[in-house]
């Protein structure tokens, strides 16, 4: 399906009915690894609306000219979470840079966003990231970039890249990818800590974003249950899913409660 958000034709998926759920993918992929990762455990309770777009300059979204900077791309994130979500209370999942939006929307529509889970979280003061380290190392299987981002590095675990990660990989828009890379610090995000249930989820073996920087969320999030996941790098939604989806089952829980 397509929203339209000004000049930017927006793609999504979405399944299910009920209180809407916004999931934001990472860069360089689209909506199918969100839905791999996600769909799983958002789908095991009934009652909600899980919507997946593919980013701006990603999958099917495309980044026009005009678009310059992540200011730009939030923007039409906030548009299109007014337009799909309606009325109700927003719950929003992000991984990676996907989770630094989902950030953006909790500071800017912090009455909308009725609760928010980070995963692996891109941040401004990320700090003492590990080298990349397997737990599980296989140098002849896959790709270079499969290595490089898996540290579990298993035939199921290659198989899951070749699925949902490596079919996005050509559809990203470069150009627009270094045009937004460029400026992409967020602005006017630093307003009043968000008072909804929070869950943030970070990999003690993630060599791109890391996880000393993770339990900093603390402080800006009053309600947040902080997980760090031994076993998993940046690709810790593939690596460690049944943890995941236990930690978002208790985050739907919680959010239940807040909202009755």
């Amino acid at each position: 399906m397509e929203r339209a958000v000004g000049d930017v034709p927006v793609h999504y998926v979405e399944y299910g009915e009920g209180r809407p759920v916004l999931v934001l993918h990472g860069a360089g992929v689209d909506h199918r690894e969100a839905v791999a990762c996600f769909e799983p455990a958002l789908g095991a309770r009934d009652g909600y609306r899980r919507i997946y777009p593919d980013l701006p300059g990603m999958g099917r979204t495309p980044a026009p000219a005009s678009m310059r900077s992540a200011d730009d791309v939030l923007d039409v994130l906030l548009g299109f979470a007014d337009k799909v979500s309606g009325a109700d209370g927003l719950l929003v999942v992000g991984h990676s840079a996907g989770a630094y939006y989902a950030q953006g929307i909790a500071a800017r529509r912090p009455d909308r966003v009725a609760g928010l889970a980070l995963v692996c979280p891109l941040l401004t003061g990320v700090r003492d990231i590990p080298a990349h380290h397997a737990v599980v190392a296989a140098d002849d299987l896959g790709t270079e970039e499969f290595r490089r981002y898996f540290v579990v590095q298993s035939p199921a675990m290659l198989d899951r890249y070749e699925r949902f990660v490596a079919p996005a990989i050509p559809l990203v828009d470069e150009a627009a990818m270094q045009r937004i890379g460029g400026r992409w610090e967020l602005e006017a995000t630093e307003g009043r800590a968000y008072q909804g249930p929070a869950l943030v989820v970070a990999g003690r073996q993630d060599s791109v974003v890391g996880y000393v920087a993770a339990a900093d969320l603390l402080d800006r999030y009053p309600r947040a249950t902080l997980a760090v996941l031994d076993g998993a790098g940046h690709a810790l939604p593939h690596e460690q899913p049944r943890i995941l989806a236990g930690l978002i089952d208790s985050w739907l829980a919680r959010t239940a409660v807040a909202a009755a």
